[in-house]
């Protein structure tokens, strides 16, 4: 008995010692942050395509060209690069240099730096490369297509593209410019610095990498000889936290200030605390259904119409997905040019089951695959009621992300529900992958979602995409997304449903933070705390 008391006794000791102290308070020039960051893979701009990874890179690194972190409407703005010019044939674009930028090694940031970086990520062909790729960058072209020239960097573009796409794709993080001389005296082989860079950090960027333990934490510091507006936060911790509630036990304990994914639940409870405010944003994802069109029964037009009458929009979005998904129909997320807000379906069994029936359509059976998340589930058990209702069963199996993600992939899962997030802040990255199918063929091995749903996409709608991709008047270019849009509702078999709304718990006295709204570019550089 006494041995047992003294047992738990050393453990409540123990758990005491180590206990964050309750109502703690952050330094007022630290921004400590708690997020799900397991999924970094590496930090090396070339390679980095997660959103943890990007969102540290975001603070490491200068781009060409930025976005205003306080005002993301504003679009596109100048950074390293002050100005620019397109020739009269729209195929080079000619980009003039600050000359007053120093890397945090020292060295000074030049258009050779600029043109390396470039080079470097279309030669390293990793993940993110086809950012640039797509504009006629090949591993044997690099070297003559992007180049440096005093403080000017030119871009030979293998055909006219509208300039905010080609801007665009700049301002992502295959865009970032790297110290070139500090990661050639890191290269492994003909690894182009990749390993080194992957936990180490050659920017110019307002922070500088500290330290990086992978599934723990990540760590920056100011750097003192930035260019810009010194950051008024001297050091960033992001630490790794995974479960909804711990973020809410530190952020209301006040030993964290943002608490970046809590649930539902956790958000209404913190609600109540006067301390903590909460930060919506739209994030650029877009939970869709995807109806293949290898599927007989899915194969008519009469049942892709009715299907868009048997989601329960309203009340999914008032229930289980409440204030982290919004209804959206569209394929180009809200925060993006051309984005609409047109949401013409609503529920509507009764309706479904006239188009069915006048089709002579009375029962039918669907099988799916559902990745383990709890939101999937929901929408599918959701979905397998209303369908019931309209006389069509719907089989539902679970699986892993990697599997269902193998057999979407082969082309294998006859409705799927899942979300795609965009590649680069431009209406094109999500345009392209729901709306172009270059080969429907099953041997084609196509990405875009279109070919995933085995949608030969119509060539006049294709047609349509192609010529938004080179228009340069921005409303023109505006009114052609929509315009593809509104065709799209009525004809795709891939439909978009609701679009992700970002819930962060922030302390009351941290200002001017933001996750970046539907681009979902994070800086800490513009973060203030109020006493």
């Amino acid at each position: 008995m006494t041995q047992r008391f003294s047992l738990r006794a050393a453990l409540l000791a123990s758990a005491i010692a180590f206990a964050p102290a309750a109502f703690a308070e952050t330094p007022a020039d630290v921004l400590v942050v708690a997020a799900q960051i397991d999924d970094i893979i590496s930090l090396d701009p070339a390679q980095a395509f997660e959103f943890s990874g990007i969102e540290v890179d975001n603070n490491l690194y200068d781009r060409l060209v930025d976005f205003d972190p306080l005002d993301l409407n504003a679009g596109i703005k100048p950074s390293i690069a002050q100005s620019w010019e397109i020739s009269e044939d729209g195929k080079t674009i000619v980009l003039t240099l600050r000359e007053d930028v120093k890397f945090q090694s020292g060295n000074p940031l030049r258009a050779e730096d600029a043109a390396w970086s470039l080079q470097r990520a279309v030669k390293l062909n990793l993940g993110p490369a086809f950012i640039l790729t797509q504009f006629g960058f090949t591993a044997e072209n690099a070297e003559q297509t992007i180049t440096a020239d005093g403080n000017k960097l030119t871009l030979q573009l293998d055909k006219p593209y509208a300039v905010s796409l080609v801007l665009n794709c700049l301002a992502n993080n295959v865009g970032n410019i790297i110290d070139k001389e500090t990661v050639l005296a890191n290269v492994q082989g003909d690894d182009y610095g990749n390993a080194w860079l992957s936990s180490n950090s050659a920017g110019s960027g307002p922070y500088s990498l500290t330290a990086w333990k992978p599934n723990e934490q990540v760590q920056l510091t100011a750097f003192e000889g930035y260019w810009g507006e010194a950051p008024a936060m001297k050091r960033v911790i992001v630490r790794n936290v995974q479960e909804s509630a711990a973020q809410r036990l530190l952020l209301e304990q006040g030993d964290i200030d943002i608490a970046r994914n809590l649930t539902p639940t956790d958000i209404e409870g913190v609600s109540a605390n006067e301390g903590i405010k909460i930060a919506t944003e739209p994030r650029g994802r877009i939970l869709y259904m995807g109806l293949s069109q290898k599927d007989p029964l899915l194969q008519k037009p009469e049942v892709i119409e009715a299907m868009k009458y048997l989601v329960d929009y309203q009340g999914i979005q008032d229930s289980f997905l409440k204030g982290i998904f919004k209804t959206h129909q569209n394929i180009v997320p809200e925060g993006y040019l051309g984005a609409s807000d047109e949401n013409p379906y609503s529920y509507d069994v009764e309706k479904a089951k006239k188009i069915l029936t006048d089709a002579g359509i009375t029962s039918g059976t669907i099988k799916t695959v559902v990745r383990d998340i709890r939101e999937y589930v929901d929408v599918a058990q959701t979905l397998q009621a209303s369908m019931a209702q309209a006389g069509l069963t719907l089989e539902i199996q679970q699986m892993t992300g990697a599997q269902v993600l193998d057999a979407y992939r082969a082309r294998q899962v006859p409705i799927f529900i899942g979300e795609w997030g965009p590649d680069y802040a431009d209406p094109q990255t999500n345009v392209s992958t729901f709306a172009l199918n270059a080969n429907n063929a099953d041997d084609a091995k196509l990405s875009e979602l279109a070919w995933r749903n085995s949608w030969a996409v119509p060539e006049e709608m294709q047609a349509k995409v192609a010529a938004a991709v080179v228009e340069n008047d921005s409303d023109k270019r505006k009114q052609m997304y929509l315009d593809i849009q509104q065709e799209y509702r009525e004809i795709a078999p891939i439909v978009p449903l609701f679009q992700r709304v970002g819930q962060d718990g922030v302390r009351k006295n941290v200002d001017h933070w933001t996750a970046g709204g539907a681009v979902a570019s994070v800086y800490y550089r513009q973060i203030t705390k109020s006493e």
